[in-house]
């Protein structure tokens, strides 16, 4: 049966250099083909984390050496990344597509998400970005730009924004067009381009919304049937690494927030995989998601690999 599916793949799974890139994003391609040619209609949501950690990487550099270049707001940043995986994405899509003589189009949607001036999280930043800096050049950069910076995991110290949720897609009505076209589209990179409304108008922020989250909120605004959320595991565990770890292959919405309550998902890691898989399905008996590995994401829908979370 013909299905309308989105597929949240992380940025992580994209390597850390344009050269890596090329090679990760044929094999993902694979994966992506792979649903295709069951004959579903499919979205790909992406992460941008190492890649957008590269582009400020390389104007902070250049802004060091000369005072010619311009600071790179976060906003432009984040477009930067989602034109360039979009890129590789879309060519690497479109090769696996003309191998397997699959005549389908793909198109990569630059998008903005309205994200809520509001929220609390602009008030409490939690997400890390860039690259790591040691203390002295840390506190000279936050004197020069006021940015707020933490030290992370011991290796330094790096930039934090906000990471709000995701309250609507702007070009939600072209991805469903382009999808009920029979397109393969590539939207909500690195999470999205996050705006607020001021003033009737768009404005971008510095923030990152969560790539989860994006994908769960395009899912539901282009009414999708199932949400593929791609991780490294091909199942979700509670007590994981422990000697009573447990693979889970389904969970309800009342199992999901009990093991999510008794903090069994890891903050940053499955814990908003699962969180945006209960926002997607709560409430809808016609919608599943699933948590798997990107290797196993055409079997988890043909064969039910994986975790699959439903009402």
């Amino acid at each position: 049966m013909k299905q309308k599916i989105v597929i949240a793949l992380g940025g992580n799974a994209l390597g850390e250099t344009p050269s890596e890139q090329r090679d990760a994003v044929a094999i993902a391609a694979r994966s992506i083909v792979d649903l295709i040619a069951l004959g579903h209609d499919v979205t790909v949501v992406h992460g941008n984390g190492p890649q957008v950690g590269m582009i400020h990487l390389a104007f902070d550099i250049a802004a060091q050496q000369t005072e010619d270049i311009p600071e790179m707001p976060f906003a432009e940043a984040s477009a930067m990344s989602q034109g360039y995986i979009g890129y590789h994405l879309q060519n690497a899509v479109g090769n696996e597509l003309r191998e397997r003589t699959i005549d389908k189009s793909v198109a990569t949607v630059l998008t903005q998400v309205v994200v809520d001036k509001q929220d609390p999280a602009f008030t409490t930043l939690t997400k890390p970005i860039g690259p790591f800096y040691d203390e002295v050049t840390m506190l000279a950069l936050s004197e020069k730009n006021g940015y707020t910076y933490i030290e992370d995991s011991g290796r330094g110290y790096r930039r934090v924004v906000a990471s709000p949720m995701p309250v609507t897609v702007v070009e939600r009505d072209a991805i469903k067009s382009l999808v009920d076209a029979g397109v393969l589209v590539i939207s909500n990179g690195g999470g999205g381009i996050p705006v607020i409304e001021e003033n009737g108008k768009y404005v971008g922020v510095d923030a990152v919304i969560d790539k989860d989250n994006a994908a769960s909120k395009v899912a539901d605004e282009i009414d999708a049937d199932i949400l593929v959320i791609l991780t490294g595991v091909d199942k979700v565990a509670i007590h994981y690494g422990k000697f009573n770890q447990e693979w889970l292959t389904t969970l309800t919405i009342p199992m999901a927030n009990q093991y999510i309550n008794e903090g069994h998902f890891a903050p940053g890691s499955m814990l908003p995989k699962v969180e945006a898989s209960v926002r997607f399905v709560e409430g809808r008996q016609n919608r599943k998601a699933i948590i798997t590995s990107l290797e196993n994401a055409h079997l988890a829908i043909s064969e039910g690999n994986g975790t699959t979370i439903q009402s």
